[in-house]
This record gives C-alpha cells, sequence and structure tokens, in this order.
C-alpha cells in the first residue's frame, strides 16, 4: 500500500467563500499514481470546512444565507467565545458544513455520484489556512 500527502493553501479575498478544488485532487490523485483506494481532504482549521456537493452558484448563495440563519455573524455579542475574536459564528458554521470528506479511488479516478465535487468553505478568511490531502491505496 502507497501513501501521499500533500497540504493545499488558501488566502480568500473574503471573510466566507466556496471554493471548488475538485480538479486541484483529482491532479494530485493522478501525481500519487494510486489507482485503487480511497482519499481523505480535510480542512486543517477551526473555521473552515471540506464539503462534497453540486457546483451550482444558487445552491452556493443558498448555503450562505442559510448559514447566516443558523449562525448569523451580528450581533457578535451574542456568543461567548467572542472576546478578542469575532469570529464564533465561523466556528459553528464549520461544525454544520463539516470537517472532512473521504471518496474512494476506482481505476485512478475520484468515485463520485452524479454531479458531486469538493469545495473549501472558508467562514473566517482574509488569512492563510491548509488543507490536508492524504491519499492511500495501491
Amino acid at each position: 500500500m502507497k501513501s501521499f500527502t500533500k497540504e493545499l493553501w488558501f488566502e480568500t479575498k473574503r471573510p466566507k467563500e466556496f471554493i471548488n478544488i475538485t480538479s486541484t485532487v483529482e491532479e494530485l490523485l493522478k501525481e500519487s499514481g494510486i489507482k485503487e483506494g480511497f482519499v481523505l481532504v480535510n480542512a486543517m482549521h477551526i473555521t473552515a470546512s471540506v464539503f462534497i456537493n453540486d457546483d451550482e452558484s444558487g445552491l452556493h448563495h443558498d448555503f450562505d444565507k442559510w448559514l447566516e440563519k443558523m449562525a448569523p455573524h451580528d450581533p457578535v455579542n451574542q456568543y461567548h467565545h467572542n472576546t478578542y475574536e469575532t469570529n464564533a459564528d465561523a466556528h459553528i458554521k464549520r461544525q454544520i458544513m463539516g470537517r472532512e470528506v473521504v471518496v474512494a479511488i476506482t481505476e485512478g479516478k475520484l468515485h463520485f455520484g452524479p454531479w458531486e465535487q469538493i469545495f473549501y468553505g472558508e467562514f473566517d478568511g482574509c488569512r492563510r489556512k491548509r488543507v490536508l490531502v492524504k491519499i492511500i491505496g495501491e
């Protein structure tokens, strides 16, 4: 069994952003040479997420609106966590959207269902953060 590890780095221009990272993960899979196995894609920061869904702008708009209803940023004094930082809502949004995804690899390709794509979700951006990509298999 082989193992391949890379880190992706992001520094978004906006506090909240969804970035399709599917093609980047596919390139890393090619680089790894692994044909059968699994890939783990994991947000390494507690105010960011990795998730799988459709790459459709209306859906991403809906995610943003829904997350803001579930964990609104303002007023910041509603959260006990907000002492020197005001990102408690970003921690909650990450918890909702998830920390990581695992995708099967079959015949050297990500084994997705229809329309599935991998996304990096940023909820407290404008600073450097990383995502771990770990590919294991043969």
